[in-house]
């Protein structure tokens, strides 16, 4: 869908943002939306994108901020061309179309882009400065809030008579304890959403800078191996066979020895993966109840199963056997709740 025309169509703090960057005559192509409450415009011809966010100053803050850092970094992020926090807008870097996704489904070679991101990831972790940008701590009380979710979201789904106080109780008290060595991993920038949606190749640009990064305001500061399972265990594709050991071995070849032995990086690998699809499967049903957004749904069944692959190559039989004692049927569930309403 194109919006090109003057400027009068827009709301006057965008028009007058606009023109203040020279812009009064440029069209405009609105970008389809995503999860999050920015939206964003195509300012045709001119290798830039409206970004508006009024909805979430933290939001449009951590953006601009983390932005900045990771081309800091020698990173991809999109450039800050000009940005007024007062009406939550910004103009950036237009990176174009060529997210992973799509260039996935248009059969690019698979090895190659994850090879790329590996390498993004590394950069990341390996670099000394990755962690001095203001982010918050993913610390143990998040993580375990982010577990919580699935009680609160996910439990009710499958049986509404399950007292979610008293599941909850036990649930994140064994989810305590098996996250509780995390508080001694080595600490770095983690994107959070670091997957196929939020990749993009950048023709041209050596190395890892050719790894175009987005979606990365809701950055932390935690363990690396989060957004390494966010990549190798995306709940949008199977990967191919092999690939992902592949890529793990990739990324175990590259990053120094203050990350941590190959035993420890991958043993918080699959915890931090159990954890995050233990979020999604409750995250999914909030984005759709809460939110209106059922699309979601239907990666549940694709994530369940890594959910509980993960709970087992990460040690969490207990978690597991609670599940099955407290929650019958929940292994399955992934496939039936796709056509919640």
């Amino acid at each position: 869908m194109n919006m090109a025309g003057p400027l009068p169509r827009l709301e006057p703090p965008a028009a007058v943002f606009l023109a203040r960057h020279g812009l009064s005559d440029a069209g405009l192509e609105p970008l389809p939306s995503d999860a999050s409450p920015r939206s964003y415009c195509r300012v045709v011809g001119e290798g830039k994108l409206l970004m508006e966010d009024r909805t979430d100053p933290v939001g449009y803050g951590a953006f601009i901020r983390l932005a900045r850092h990771l081309n800091s970094l020698g990173l991809s992020a999109p450039r800050i061309y000009g940005s007024d926090p007062a009406v939550g807008l910004a103009l950036i870097e237009d990176f174009g179309a060529g997210t992973y996704g799509r260039l996935l489904a248009a059969g690019h070679d698979e090895a190659a882009l994850y090879e790329l991101a590996i390498d993004a990831l590394v950069r990341l972790h390996s670099h000394p400065d990755a962690c001095k940008v203001m982010v918050p701590s993913y610390d143990l009380e998040m993580l375990i809030e982010e577990v919580s979710r699935f009680s609160h979201w996910f439990v009710p789904e499958l049986d509404a008579r399950i007292d979610i106080g008293e599941f909850d109780a036990g649930f994140t008290a064994m989810w305590r304890q098996a996250l509780a060595p995390l508080a001694d991993a080595p600490k770095t920038l983690v994107l959070r959403d670091f997957h196929i949606d939020n990749l993009m190749l950048l023709e041209g640009r050596p190395g890892a800078a050719a790894c175009g990064l987005l979606d990365f305001q809701d950055g932390v500061a935690g363990a690396a191996e989060y957004d390494l399972a966010s990549l190798l265990q995306d709940a949008r594709r199977d990967l191919a066979q092999g690939l992902e050991h592949t890529m793990l071995e990739r990324y175990l070849a590259a990053v120094p020895a203050l990350c941590g032995t190959r035993d420890d990086i991958l043993h918080r690998y699959h915890l931090l993966a159990a954890q995050r699809h233990t979020r999604l499967m409750g995250q999914f049903i909030r984005l759709m109840r809460r939110d209106g957004k059922a699309g979601y749904l239907s990666f549940m069944p694709r994530v369940s199963l890594q959910m509980q692959k993960a709970l087992a190559d990460a040690g969490l039989a207990r978690i597991a056997d609670y599940l099955d004692a407290k929650l019958p049927g929940w292994r399955d569930a992934g496939r039936r709740l796709t056509t919640l309403s």
